[in-house]
């Protein structure tokens, strides 16, 4: 067994690379072999998001606080709030984030295959957000 306390791991600033806006990742867990799931917590402030991005194996978003957006390629964005769960099939790209007025925080789980858990794409523009 293992009890990672609250506090002991640092938090970090979402890489500009990835995200829009001001995020804060705070990990969860690491994937531990033979595990292949990992987990964050992931806050971000009005207006911040991801890029677009697809998973190998899916990702799971269960939001905790605050209001955010959704968006799956060529589907409408859906608005989430605390309790949601998000389920994002492998390889779909889709992007997440807070909406615009109001913060959110969700945790993502996601699965690495081969040591891969993400692929990063564009950035998702102020047009498509705002849609």
């Amino acid at each position: 067994m293992e009890i990672r306390r609250s506090g002991s791991q640092p938090s970090g600033r979402g890489p500009a690379e990835w995200f829009s806006g001001t995020v804060r990742v705070d990990p969860l867990f690491p994937a531990s072999a033979p595990a292949r799931a990992a987990g964050n917590a992931v806050t971000f402030e009005p207006g911040a998001r991801t890029a677009w991005h697809t998973h190998p194996l899916g990702q799971v978003l269960i939001v905790t606080a605050g209001c955010g957006r959704v968006q799956r390629e060529g589907g409408p964005i859906e608005e989430i709030r605390p309790g949601d769960v998000v389920w994002f099939e492998p390889g779909e790209k889709h992007w997440h984030g807070a909406a615009p007025t109001t913060a959110m925080t969700h945790i993502a789980i996601q699965e690495s295959l081969d040591g891969k858990a993400v692929d990063w794409l564009e950035h998702v523009t102020d047009e498509e957000y705002g849609a």
